[in-house]
């Protein structure tokens, strides 16, 4: 296990949805796989939305140039 799963891990347990925004966004631009990206994108996003994150409007904006949300 990586240091970047270990603290995805850790924010699971501990419910800390805004850390989980931020490791699921460097999950995302690290991951060589546009599948990966895409997954660990999409899950920022969920979470950005469930806590009123800043960041909802530029993640969103992300997975609509990749073509995984509609403009």
């Amino acid at each position: 296990m990586n240091d970047l799963d270990a603290r995805l891990l850790a924010a699971h347990d501990a419910g800390d949805r805004q850390a989980l925004v931020a490791l699921y966004t460097e999950a995302a631009e690290g991951a060589s796989d546009p599948a990966a990206a895409g997954f660990f994108l999409t899950q920022a996003y969920v979470f950005a939305l469930d806590t009123g994150h800043p960041a909802a409007q530029h993640l969103r904006a992300r997975l609509v140039a990749d073509g995984r949300e509609e403009p």
